[in-house]
C-alpha cells in the first residue's frame, strides 16, 4: 500500500506521527468506451463552450457560479493558503460512544500506521485507552485541501480513520408516506418479529460475494475462449406471480426460514386462536369419525332389502334374527350370490 497522507494525531500534549493508507478498494469490473467495429478507444477533448477551442490543463481553473449566473475564477494558488489548522494534524475534539454516530455520516475508511520507532509507544497507549473506554474519537483532518470531520476507532489493533460528511450534507428523509397513518396489526408485528428471530445470527462478511462481478468475468472469459455464453438457470424476466397479503407472506417467509435452518415449523400453533387450539385438544374426535360407520350398516341392509332381487331380500330377513357377526357374514355371502 502507498501512503496518501502524512501527519500526526494530537491527543492532549501528545503528538503521534502517522501515515494514512486507504483501507478499502473497489473491485468492480471496469470497461472502456470503444468503437464497436474495431475496439478503438474513445477519447474526449476539453474544449471551451464559447468557441470550441481545445484547452490544456495549465489553462484550466475552478469557476464558482454566482446566483446571477456570473462566474468567479479560482486557481490553485487562490486555494493553497486557506487557513486550515488541521492541515498536517488529526486533532481529537471529543470521545463519544460509537452507537451515537449514525453510519450515514461515514464516507471513506483509512488505516493509520505509526511512523518511526518513537511513535509506537504513544500509538499503543492511545489505542488501548480508546478500546478500554469503548468510545471513538471525533477528529478533524484536512485531506486534499479540504477540512473533513472524521471518527477515529480501533480495528484489529490498528487505528481506523472514518471520514464523515458534515451535518448539512445529509439529506432529510422527507417522504409523503411518513405523514400517513399506517396501521400494523399485532398479529403482523408478531409474525414479522418471528421472521427476524428465525434469521438472527452473527455477521460474517466472508459468506457474501459479488455475483454480478463474477458473472461479468465469466462472460468476458467466454468471449476470450470463443465459447457460447449460456444463460444461468433460474432467470425469470416475467412480471412476477400473484401478490400475497402481508400475513400470508410473513407466514410463508417464517416457514421457509425455519425449514432452511432445520427448525420445526411450529409457528402455526402460536398464531392460531385459542378456540382452535382447544378444539384440536378436545377428546370427542374419535367418536365423530366412527359415526359414518354406524350408519353404513343400515344403509347396506336397506339396499339389500330392495324388492329388485328376491334372493337378497330373503337373506336380509334372515340376517335380522342373527347376531351382528352373522349379519356381516351372510351379507357378504348375499353379495357374492347376487
Amino acid at each position: 500500500m502507498r501512503a496518501v497522507w502524512k501527519g500526526s494525531v494530537s491527543f492532549g500534549l501528545i503528538s503521534i506521527p502517522v501515515r494514512l493508507f486507504r483501507a478499502t478498494e473497489e473491485r468492480d469490473v471496469s470497461f472502456h468506451q470503444v468503437r464497436i467495429k474495431d475496439g478503438s478507444r474513445i477519447k474526449y477533448k476539453r474544449v471551451a463552450a464559447a468557441d470550441g477551442e481545445e484547452v490544456s490543463y495549465a489553462d484550466i481553473g475552478k469557476g464558482y457560479e454566482l446566483p446571477g449566473g456570473e462566474t468567479v475564477i479560482l486557481t490553485d494558488a487562490d486555494l493553497a493558503d486557506l487557513p486550515l489548522t488541521t492541515s498536517r494534524s488529526i486533532e481529537v475534539d471529543a470521545f463519544v460512544p460509537l452507537a451515537q454516530v449514525d453510519p450515514i455520516y461515514f464516507e471513506k475508511t483509512y488505516y493509520l500506521e505509526p511512523e518511526g520507532a518513537g511513535a509506537l509507544k504513544p500509538y499503543a497507549l492511545l489505542r488501548d485507552a480508546l478500546v478500554s473506554s469503548e468510545r471513538v474519537a471525533i477528529v478533524k483532518v484536512a485531506l486534499r485541501r479540504r477540512e473533513q470531520l472524521a471518527a477515529l476507532r480501533v480495528r484489529d489493533g490498528v487505528f481506523v480513520l472514518e471520514t464523515m460528511l458534515w451535518p448539512d450534507e445529509i439529506r432529510p428523509a422527507e417522504f409523503d408516506f411518513l405523514d400517513e397513518d399506517i396501521a400494523v396489526r399485532p398479529q403482523e408485528l408478531a409474525m414479522a418479529t418471528s421472521l427476524i428471530d428465525s434469521l438472527a445470527g452473527d455477521f460474517d462478511p466472508t459468506q457474501y460475494t459479488d455475483a454480478y462481478r463474477e458473472a461479468v468475468e465469466q462472460v468476458v472469459s467466454a468471449k476470450v475462449e470463443g465459447r457460447e455464453v449460456l444463460t444461468p438457470p433460474g432467470t425469470d424476466d416475467g412480471e412476477g406471480g400473484e401478490v400475497l397479503d402481508l400475513m400470508a407472506a410473513l407466514r410463508a417467509s417464517v416457514a421457509a426460514a425455519k425449514k432452511a435452518r432445520g427448525a420445526e415449523a411450529d409457528e402455526v400453533a402460536a398464531t392460531k386462536p385459542a378456540a382452535t387450539a382447544a378444539k384440536r385438544a378436545a377428546p370427542g374426535k374419535a367418536p365423530a369419525k366412527k359415526a359414518p360407520a354406524r350408519k353404513a350398516a343400515p344403509a347396506k341392509a336397506a339396499k339389500k332389502a330392495a324388492p329388485a332381487k328376491a334372493a337378497t331380500k330373503t337373506a336380509a330377513k334372515a340376517a335380522t334374527k342373527s347376531t351382528s357377526k352373522s349379519v356381516a357374514k351372510k351379507g357378504s355371502a348375499g353379495r357374492r350370490s347376487a
